[in-house]
């Protein structure tokens, strides 16, 4: 079988920011940079780069850098770039490591292709499980750089060339080739292979692949989530989502510390009503972390709404599909670090079932924790149904002159056996059931009319 290989940028594109920083540190510990040694405005250059990507001024700097070092010892540069390997993986971006597997399973060479010197980038581009790295390589003497560059510098055209010489070496067909870049820059890269990938494109190349109709991909956020400067819906919408936002509800929420501040989490929450989803959100707002959520296919097919859900990255559910593409939607947000709201029991109960002390769930979320190893916390939500029944088109917006009590308890993150997803499930609603106050544990005979206000309105 002919081989293809796929050449991935660096910095903003295999990286959510720029690498320098990380870099810079990892030669001042290993002692190749005095310590407190820096350009004037660095942090500002750097800040610049990680918003809009790179710039000639900026990568006229990363040229220049040969000369600074001038008479380094390039083993002491290859132990710090050893160095830099923990702090490097802390910024690969969430969802990367999944295109780079889909791209493996497709049978591709990984090739790591960046302007980065090739002494500090090689240590992590092999942590990373990468097969090649293409990388700007200082030219030494007696193991000490001569402050001159070995074959030209590895960034626009000259990274092109780069590859090319790679790909003759290898016996590569470019056109047999995917190219993944966020600059400008390397649009000569981008046009020369035969599969293009804009990931996280800067303002010049998001236009260029627009009009060349070249993939727009983002690897730190699920698919559809869209951003401006690296900020997305969640963080614009999060200052206005806020108790004062729900004037007709008074909402007493704790338990928020025991969400874990990294890593995959599923925030499972017992379902009463449709105003649920407001006392989630409040929830996420505080967390300071987008929060994903799976939704009825109903509430995507709404007008607004249905825009302004996917645009958070929620999941649409066609539960009389059959599909297992929620699933793997929740799976990819969850192994990427992420959190997801889940509701086990699938739907607001109905009729005497509303009632039931005894809550039932699905699989699903028990399924999910086994496949990921995402922790799941329980949430309880009580008093959600008294602002918007079930029976009602709209919450009851009269409430403000009356709100009722919500309250919204955060449990601890629970210990399941990842092994047995019926077992699992029925330890996750019992841990949902204990955060919910004394009166929902008595059974209760509701009237006519409270069954009633637990069925969708005719």
């Amino acid at each position: 079988m002919a081989k293809s290989a796929v050449f991935i940028d660096l910095d903003r594109t295999l990286l959510c920011r720029a690498s320098g920083q990380a870099l810079n540190k990892a030669l001042t510990d290993e002692g190749v940079l005095p310590p407190g040694r820096s350009l004037p405005g660095d942090r500002m250059l750097y800040a610049v780069n990680d918003r809009l990507g790179e710039n000639l001024f900026s990568m006229g700097l990363v040229r220049a850098a040969a000369r600074v070092a001038k008479g380094w010892s390039r083993p002491r540069v290859q132990a710090a770039g050893k160095r830099a390997v923990a702090d490097l993986t802390e910024l690969v971006a969430p969802f990367a490591p999944q295109y780079l597997e889909d791209f493996r399973a497709d049978g591709h060479l990984l090739v790591l292709a960046t302007t980065t010197p090739v002494d500090m980038i090689t240590p992590f581009a092999e942590a990373m499980g990468f097969d090649a790295v293409i990388a700007t390589v200082y030219e030494t003497k007696d193991e000490r750089y001569t402050g001159r560059l070995y074959d030209g510098f590895v960034w626009g055209t000259g990274k092109l060339k780069a590859v090319r010489a790679w790909c003759r070496d290898e016996g590569i067909d470019l056109d047999d080739c995917h190219a993944c870049s966020d600059s400008v820059f390397d649009v000569p890269l981008l046009a020369s292979v035969g599969w293009p990938h804009a990931v996280n494109p800067d303002p010049s190349l998001t236009v260029i692949a627009t009009a060349r109709r070249w993939p727009i991909e983002h690897w730190d956020r699920p698919p559809g989530v869209p951003g401006v400067i690296g900020l997305e819906p969640y963080h614009l919408l999060r200052p206005f989502v806020r108790p004062s936002s729900f004037p007709y509800a008074r909402f007493d929420i704790t338990g928020i510390d025991n969400i874990p501040p990294k890593g995959g989490v599923l925030l499972a929450a017992n379902h009463r009503s449709y105003f649920d989803v407001a006392a989630l959100a409040l929830v996420a707002a505080r967390v300071g972390r987008p929060v994903r959520f799976l939704g009825k296919k109903e509430i995507f097919d709404a007008p607004v709404v249905g825009t302004i859900a996917r645009a958070l990255g929620g999941i649409s559910v066609d539960r009389g599909s059959g599909s297992d593409q929620p699933l793997r939607e929740a799976e990819a947000a969850l192994r990427a670090g992420e959190i997801v709201v889940v509701l086990p029991q699938g739907t607001i109960p109905r009729g005497a079932a509303f009632f039931d002390p005894v809550l039932k769930g699905r699989t699903g979320t028990a399924r999910l924790a086994a496949s990921t190893g995402a922790v799941v916390v329980p949430i309880g939500l009580w008093g959600t149904e008294k602002v918007w029944p079930r029976s009602a088109r709209t919450p009851d917006f009269t409430l403000v002159l009356r709100p009722p009590r919500v309250t919204v308890r955060v449990g601890r993150p629970l210990s399941l056996s990842l092994s047995d997803a019926v077992a699992d499930t029925s330890t996750i609603m019992a841990a949902i059931t204990d955060l919910l106050p004394e009166e929902s544990h008595v059974a209760h005979r509701p009237t006519a009319e409270e069954l009633a206000r637990t069925k969708p309105p005719s």
